[in-house]
């Protein structure tokens, strides 16, 4: 008898607050397969996913299959493409997708798919297309412990004990049609088959029932008309990801995720390095990344300042990071004057027109030699002349950064910490295949926001997910 079933016996009747086994390693005894029943079997004590889409739900004796207030815990291990799902106060459903309760997602490599197809981006940990995250926090081929909490009306999922996702229910709940089902409630668990292509192992499950009257932990947005535009666009799969984060000014790691989880984004933290704007050397960046706690739910770039980084560091040390960005806010003038734009005493203007003219010669330039992933607050101009940004910015101009862009695979950040580039420019690149990413850009932690304006020019400009640039996970 193996252990874990030993056990499973001895829980068996234990109360609220104990843990329960609810598989045996063995048998199906609990549990319940929708259509397609052939697609579960037992392989080395586990439940795999094998076939065609059916639902796998558990209908046995703990609490008689009926959960309010629990923790749940089970190990998981996908293969990779592999598209499966946990879900949680749902009820047994004879076909299609289980209407009833929350699914917490399982996939951490999107299955290869012709150019133009739907790919799903709401990764491991996700409350799907509520509150998700868009980063795999595990590789595939590997196990990891997948563990959800539900405390009155706020839901929490871990992944290997890290906390990847939490929502909590406001009072009125905004809900897509498809997905109205999606609530609080009470039910069973089930597991899911996605398809024959996607092959997912579930062991060592088990459930902790916790008090029926347990507090709500957790805070609602107060915003529903913002909730329900995020939660529309995180359920028609649009990346909500903000590229361009830093810890500055007292805005901790453990901070900046909660804001990110209150969203539902997934952030990227951004480290400096250049002349005198942060790491300047290849061992002051080695000593930062020994010492930095690499959430697995969250990407590291390097913010490449100035036109000296390539001089600076080595290319192992560059591909250390996730992806990497600069900016024309740091490059030296015809007549030799090294310039950081944003800095008055250190920016020489002139005429306008040559002014303009030198910048967008850098910024080709820029974009032609230096190997970044993205190009980030850009359109920026100096106090001095940002009052004439519609005159300044000529179609002229933006075509030759539109072109740069394209010629060299250079996704274009729409910036909400400056508001730009307009949206006008956005849409010239629109038409012209750039793609873009989402970058806050921010100063500090009172200044992190919630990327307004990148939301804003979704609908103005019509930006839709095949538009966005994307780390690799």
């Amino acid at each position: 008898m193996p252990v874990f079933f030993f056990l499973g016996l001895v829980m068996a009747g234990c109360g609220s607050g104990d843990w329960h086994i609810l598989f045996d390693g063995e048998t199906f005894d609990g549990w319940e397969a929708s259509e397609n029943q052939d697609s579960w079997i037992i392989e080395d004590n586990a439940i795999v996913t094998n076939g065609p889409r059916s639902h796998l739900f558990y209908t046995g004796d703990v609490m008689d299959h009926d959960f309010r207030n629990f923790e749940f815990m089970a190990d998981v291990k996908t293969l990779p493409g592999a598209n499966s799902g946990i879900y949680i106060h749902t009820e047994f459903q004879e076909e299609e997708w289980p209407a009833k309760g929350y699914e917490c997602q399982v996939i951490n490599s999107p299955p290869d798919a012709p150019e133009g197809s739907y790919v799903e981006r709401k990764m491991t940990g996700s409350i799907y297309a509520i509150s998700n995250t868009w980063k795999s926090p595990v590789p595939d081929n590997e196990w990891f412990t997948y563990r959800i909490t539900v405390q009155g009306k706020t839901i929490q999922t871990f992944i290997n004990d890290q906390l990847i996702a939490e929502y909590t229910e406001p009072e009125n709940p905004h809900r897509p049609e498809s997905f109205s089902g999606r609530l609080l409630s009470s039910g069973t668990f089930a597991f899911q088959c996605h398809d024959p292509g996607s092959r997912v192992y579930y062991k060592n499950i088990k459930v902790k029932p916790l008090p029926d009257n347990l507090p709500t932990p957790g805070q609602a947005l107060d915003d529903p008309e913002f909730e329900a535009k995020i939660v529309d666009l995180g359920a028609s799969n649009f990346p909500l990801v903000d590229l361009h984060v830093h810890l500055k000014q007292g805005l901790t790691l453990e901070d900046a995720l909660k804001n990110a989880r209150l969203y539902g984004y997934t952030y990227g933290i951004a480290i400096n390095c250049g002349l005198k704007m942060g790491y300047e050397t290849d061992e002051a960046v080695l000593e930062f990344l020994d010492h930095y706690p690499r959430p697995p739910h969250a990407w590291l770039a390097m913010q490449a300042e100035g036109r000296e980084w390539l001089d600076m560091f080595s290319e192992e040390v560059i591909s250390k990071f996730d992806y990497v960005f600069t900016d024309a806010m740091t490059w030296t003038n015809d007549n030799g004057k090294r310039m950081r734009l944003w800095i008055p005493d250190e920016t020489e203007v002139g005429d306008p027109q040559d002014f303009m003219e030198q910048l967008v010669d850098r910024i080709e330039k820029i974009l032609a030699n230096e190997p970044i992933d993205i190009y980030v607050n850009p359109t920026y101009l100096p106090a001095e002349i940002n009052d004439r940004y519609d005159e300044l910015w000529t179609p002229e101009r933006m075509d030759r950064v539109i072109k740069a862009l394209v010629d060299n695979q250079v996704a274009f950040e729409i910036n909400n910490a400056r508001r730009i580039p307009s949206p006008t420019f956005i849409k010239h690149a629109k038409e012209a295949g750039v793609k873009f990413t989402f970058g806050t850009n921010n100063g500090s932690a009172s200044d992190l926001g919630r990327m307004d304006y990148a939301l804003e020019m979704i609908t103005e400009c019509g930006i839709t997910s095949a538009d966005m640039w994307m780390p690799e996970n």
